[in-house]
């Protein structure tokens, strides 16, 4: 499974290269809204930093047309650039124009929250699908069942669109998704984090300093 990094903080984003886990990232408009800075600078510049890996930028526009406008100035940003696209009757119709484009613009399409979702988005043309399942966890569903549904239906019809768990809120998340089957987690910069750490390492760690400090003398010092 990949890991993409949900955010649209640049700091994060070097940061979490240097781990080199991280193979793309995903932003949407709140995150965007909370970066200073204009708009397309910041994409182009994140997009330079991932040399290639995806980025995905959201539409603002609600309407197909504007949508499809809307998503072409997005991809001239950069080779890398995904385009997002809500889910929904327009928002097929977006992914169905783009994919038919000479130059196609490749589309995530976003806020999915069925497998019936998920299967009209792969049809119109999705490069990828986001299920938001901590959303989903919010009003009571399960929302890592719905992704280990979604693989099973696609790896049933022989559908290769890459699902992306998103609205991912904690590392159990993260796990659950991996353990479904999920092609990409993407995540906060902090469950990133959290991933990576442990007590019992961190314990492991300052007994065996101790250890040696002690087995040296220097702890007499």
């Amino acid at each position: 499974m990949k890991f993409f990094l949900d955010t649209a903080n640049f700091a994060e984003i070097e940061e979490s290269l240097a781990w080199g886990v991280v193979s793309g990232v995903t932003t949407n408009p709140t995150l965007v809204s909370r970066e200073e800075g204009a708009f397309e600078p910041l994409v182009r510049k994140i997009c330079a930093v991932m040399q290639g890996g995806p980025v995905s930028v959201e539409v603002l526009a609600t309407t197909a047309e504007g949508m499809v406008e809307e998503a072409v100035r997005l991809a001239a940003l950069a080779p890398n650039v995904v385009v997002k696209i809500p889910m929904g009757v327009e928002g097929l119709k977006v992914v169905s124009q783009l994919n038919s484009r000479e130059e196609k613009v490749p589309c995530n399409v976003t806020l999915v929250f069925s497998v019936n979702q998920a299967l009209l988005a792969a049809r119109a043309g999705a490069a990828y699908i986001s299920p938001f399942i901590g959303r989903l966890d919010d009003i009571g569903w399960d929302g890592a069942a719905l992704v280990e549904e979604m693989i099973s239906v696609f790896s049933c019809q022989g559908i290769a669109t890459p699902i992306i768990a998103a609205s991912i809120r904690h590392p159990q998340h993260v796990q659950r998704v991996a353990a479904a089957g999920a092609h990409i987690a993407t995540v906060p910069y902090t469950v990133l984090k959290q991933m990576a750490n442990h007590p019992l390492t961190s314990q492991g760690i300052e007994r065996f300093l101790a250890d040696w400090s002690l087995s040296r003398g220097e702890a007499r010092l």
